[in-house]
């Protein structure tokens, strides 16, 4: 098979999710990093939003998360998706709600005062209260099959490994389903894979430099140690 490049950005949780499914299929693949803030000429040609990620097969580029998940599903084994339509369907929306769930987040580190990080944490504690109320015996969504809704919501709760240094935010709270769910997926070895180890560090200084109240209590923390 023509080897892969996944065009990616470091802290993109879009891109996470294309090189857990491809590590997953045990897939060779290259990365090939952009600055989003100085975007190449040659990524704006195959990236028609400007996002991440892009994946290059045989000079062809397939661009959004979502629609290199279903290449990836449709040409490579083993597939990350349910056999049953209905099933499948059901881990289809699923999906949409973990990018949701991204949304929220970047609300959440985005919000300018407390009152907007308040309303960004409890709209984060809904949406994981629906999670929470469908999820079985784990260790996955699914149960004992890794799938692609997993794959998604794995970079999610990336977020929550910098978060909890910052303060507790109270948005897993009694949420033990959730919480077993986000352990089991930070062990899993493509997960793990999907991310450099400077990758904490980074988005520490990211969040640092939000100018967001997130911000301010990172640097409120900073003060007290």
């Amino acid at each position: 098979m023509t080897k892969l490049v996944l065009v990616s950005h470091a802290l993109c949780p879009y891109v996470q999710r294309a090189a857990i499914s491809l590590v997953e299929k045990g897939v060779a693949f290259d990365r090939r990093d952009v600055d989003l803030a100085n975007k190449p000429d040659w990524f704006l040609e195959i990236s028609p939003l400007g996002k991440t990620p892009v994946l290059t097969v045989a000079g062809e580029a397939i661009f959004e998360s979502s629609a290199i998940l279903e290449y990836l599903e449709d040409t490579l084994a083993p597939s990350l998706h349910p056999d049953d339509p209905v099933l499948k369907a059901r881990h289809r929306g699923w999906i949409e709600v973990g990018s949701a769930v991204l949304n929220d987040i970047a609300g959440l580190y985005g919000a300018k005062d407390r009152q907007g990080f308040d309303a960004k944490a409890a709209a984060l504690k809904a949406k994981f209260a629906r999670v929470e109320a469908a999820l079985g015996e784990g260790p996955y969504f699914s149960g004992a099959d890794f799938s692609l809704v997993d794959a998604v919501f794995a970079p999610a709760f990336r977020y929550f490994d910098t978060f909890d240094h910052i303060g507790d935010f109270g948005i897993l709270a009694d949420l033990p389903k959730t919480m077993a769910w986000r352990k089991a997926l930070g062990r899993r070895p493509s997960v793990i894979a999907a991310i450099d180890s400077g990758y904490p560090q980074r988005l520490h200084d990211f969040l640092l430099r939000r100018n967001s109240f997130i911000s301010e209590l990172i640097s409120e923390q900073s003060l007290r140690v």
